[in-house]
């Protein structure tokens, strides 16, 4: 083609920049770039940098001589398990720019205990590339101090009940926004009615949350321990690529979203075999792990500390388990078991009504067929009307004979959803204030709300920690207990 000057141009030229990287030369790059980033996130960096974490995080159990509490799901993997005091489950999203919250849902008062018996404690979280702190310790923690002191602690009783946060994470604007929103989270948190009379006797002293990171200088003790407990919030990981040096490839925040690259390996699994994983190539880890899931101690360690029905302590008799519980138990223990699963493992597949009588027991049973997976939450909906006249059913004939409470296990396959909604029902339509069973008739006139419910799941939180029903779960049971009846 010509110009306007008379030049003429070879049409085969690259006529502009764009042009002169040819598409599949581009497309390789891609994949180069995408192929070295895979590399550098590895299983086998992760857990590198994992162990590597874990050495700060004793250290600090040293220096402050405190037990350590994970902040679930990550914090567990920077802590072996024999270390491990307790759990915790502070959400990221409750401090949020915005949306700050107190959840209602997970009260922490596992967290309370540990305090009151040893003190004080340290809570073991992390984060990922591009922050130094997370949400969940910079201000979901500080927001949970705060309620928790104005709850258990009358302001003549302690004058220190105001909000902490971190000075270089959170702004003074957005510290008093939060501080503008706790008497609001308080009074959310006094209609649950619960029960402090203990935790005020265990802890005399206020909790203070202070912040450490691997860059902050220690030690750091400028606040009087005889005044306070401690709360130390402690970011594991280093935001600080040279700080890690003797991790070639460390990875800050290693642990989060393990589901996504663990191949089902556990913070349990790994602290049992942490010698033969780290010293394994890459290319065989994911066999490796496949391999130790497979042998009888990893489905030891799977069910550990899950097998055991858990008693929800405002009550003398109602209980949650996983399924797989149930087999370690005699089916006579029970009264009344409410099977929340895809099939009832003791009666006929295609039965999902209760079964009033077995041969080898007088065990009430009621099946609620229930898919595993966010599915088992709508089908709960069609279901949990069955709950109540079950229940009263069983109450009239048990309480006829005899005042003792009769044993109700609710279970699913994990223990900690659709069982705790079927626990739910059970409680808010047959519990009394002091968590006595009686039969429908003796509770009318008591009006079932949100608040109340939120109650009754309050019961079942403080009671075990894990219990962490869906947000469709709970609609569920709002929608079995509050129509008209």
């Amino acid at each position: 083609m010509s110009h306007e000057d008379g030049d003429v141009v070879d049409a085969s030229l690259p006529t502009s920049t764009s042009s002169l990287l040819l598409p599949t030369a581009s497309l390789s790059l891609s994949k180069t770039v995408s192929s070295l980033s895979r590399s550098a996130l590895s299983i086998g960096n992760r857990l590198s940098s994992i162990h590597h974490d874990s050495f700060f995080v004793q250290h600090l159990a040293e220096h402050y001589k405190l037990p350590l509490v994970a902040n679930e799901r990550c914090g567990s993997w920077y802590i072996p398990p024999n270390n491990k005091a307790g759990s915790a489950y502070f959400k990221s999203t409750d401090g949020h720019q915005g949306q700050w919250s107190f959840s209602t849902r997970r009260l922490n008062m596992q967290v309370l205990e540990v305090v009151g018996n040893q003190g004080g404690c340290i809570i073991v979280d992390s984060t990922r590339r591009g922050k130094s702190m997370p949400d969940a310790l910079s201000k979901t923690v500080p927001i949970w101090c705060a309620v928790m002191n104005r709850l258990l602690f009358e302001p003549d009783q302690c004058r220190d009940t105001g909000l902490f946060t971190p000075d270089a994470i959170v702004s003074p604007s957005e510290h008093s926004q939060i501080e503008a929103r706790l008497d609001r989270f308080v009074e959310e948190a006094k209609r649950l009615h619960l029960s402090l009379s203990h935790l005020r006797q265990l802890l005399a002293k206020p909790l203070r949350p202070i912040f450490i990171t691997p860059s902050t200088p220690l030690p750091n003790l400028s606040i009087k321990p005889s005044d306070h407990h401690l709360v130390v919030c402690l970011t594991v990981s280093s935001s600080d690529s040279s700080a890690s040096g003797s991790i070639p490839a460390y990875i800050q925040g290693a642990a989060d979203d393990s589901e996504s690259w663990s191949h089902g390996l556990t913070p349990t699994l790994f602290w049992a075999h942490k010698d033969t994983l780290l010293s394994t190539s890459e290319d065989e880890l994911p066999d490796v792990i496949h391999s130790l899931l497979e042998t009888p101690s990893s489905q030891s360690h799977a069910s550990e500390g899950a097998s055991s029905p858990r008693l929800i302590h405002s009550t003398s008799s109602v209980y949650i388990a996983p399924l797989s519980s149930i087999a370690a138990y005699s089916l006579s223990f029970w009264d009344a078991v409410i099977i929340c699963a895809p099939i009832n493992p003791f009666g006929n597949p295609h039965q999902p009504n209760y079964i009033n009588s077995q041969q080898e027991s007088q065990t009430r049973i009621l099946h609620l067929p229930c898919p595993n997976g966010k599915l088992g939450s709508r089908a709960l909906r069609t279901h949990l009307e069955h709950v109540a006249p079950f229940i009263d059913s069983l109450l009239r004939a048990r309480l006829a004979l005899s005042p003792s409470q009769p044993r109700i296990l609710c279970t699913c396959t994990t223990g900690t959803d659709l069982s705790v909604g079927a626990a739910l029902v059970v409680l808010s339509a047959f519990a009394d204030d002091e968590g006595r069973l009686r039969t429908v008739s003796c509770g009318d006139g008591i009006v079932v709300d949100k608040t109340y419910i939120r109650r009754r799941l309050a019961w079942v939180t403080a009671s075990i920690p894990q219990a962490n029903p869906s947000r469709e779960t709970l609609q569920a049971v709002n929608v079995c207990m509050m129509k008209p009846k």
